[in-house]
């Protein structure tokens, strides 16, 4: 009994400790006054004051601007990046992948004061051009380490027989290549939205006074006072990141349905 019982009290803790601060920000979003020790009354006055905030409007779009260029540059340079070194020989694939993976382990506080100095170097303008620069190099090591991995599982002889039929390596690669990676792309791609949406400290180092994006904003918002408008754009920002996994789920099941569903027709035929 006590087996049973300790680890779903143990299960139950954890849950309780990610998300109880977020559900205590979520009803205090709805809080009539400004104060977040008493409950006065619903309303949702820092939702309308939000949209009507011109600067946090500004930096969602901004991040939004950033987050999808780097990400789209940072897949096509690590696809690239990792379709070259699969082809490279043992040793010299470890130590690019030591290097690779260096950067991932690397604090980013380095990683920004590193871009800050070279774009200072540089004589690079702080801005949109230094914040996707930035963007793009720390995403770039996601999306080969996506990537590998579906270039490891491919059959090559599928390629070749690709040439065989008549297709010039240049439409074999996008006709049988590319496909095939596509989910190591797909993730390498989505990873890097992530980490571009929610990057602060690369961003802090490398952005300018005209392109602050969605975190450097509210950390600047938060070292004055608390507004209610920060538990608004907490609030959206959660729930757009939980539907989009249920929608994910939803989809994943109704495949997997369908799939089980065909193994079935072939039995049930056979």
């Amino acid at each position: 009994m006590i087996k049973k019982i300790l680890p779903q009290t143990y299960i139950a803790f954890i849950f309780l400790f990610l998300y109880v601060p977020i559900a205590v920000l979520i009803f205090y979003s709805f809080n009539e006054s400004r104060g977040r020790g008493v409950f006065t009354g619903f309303s949702l006055n820092w939702y309308y004051k939000l949209f009507s905030n011109e600067i946090i409007i500004k930096s969602v779009i901004n991040t939004l601007i950033i987050a999808s260029v780097s990400s789209i540059l940072a897949t096509i340079i690590g696809t690239m990046a990792a379709i070259g070194i699969s082809n490279f020989n043992k040793k010299s694939k470890h130590a690019i992948m030591g290097i690779t993976y260096i950067s991932i382990i690397n604090p980013e506080i380095v990683t920004g004061i590193s871009l800050m100095l070279l774009f200072v170097i540089l004589k690079i303008k702080f801005g949109f051009t230094t914040l996707i620069l930035a963007h793009i190099t720390f995403n770039i090591p996601y999306v080969i380490l996506n990537v590998l991995p579906k270039l490891r599982q491919q059959d090559n002889s599928i390629y070749e027989a690709a040439l065989d039929l008549g297709c010039t390596p240049h439409l074999a690669f996008f006709k049988v290549v590319i496909p095939d990676i596509m989910p190591g792309i797909l993730a390498g791609f989505l990873m890097a939205l992530t980490y571009s949406l929610d990057d602060f400290i690369v961003s802090y180092f490398t952005s300018g006074v005209t392109s602050q994006t969605l975190p450097i904003t509210i950390y600047s918002m938060t070292r004055k006072r608390v507004s209610p408008e920060i538990n608004a754009i907490s609030t959206i920002i959660f729930v757009i990141v939980l539907l989009t996994l249920v929608l994910s789920n939803i989809k994943q099941i109704k495949k997997e349905k369908y799939i089980l569903s065909l193994k079935r027709k072939r039995r049930l035929s056979e």
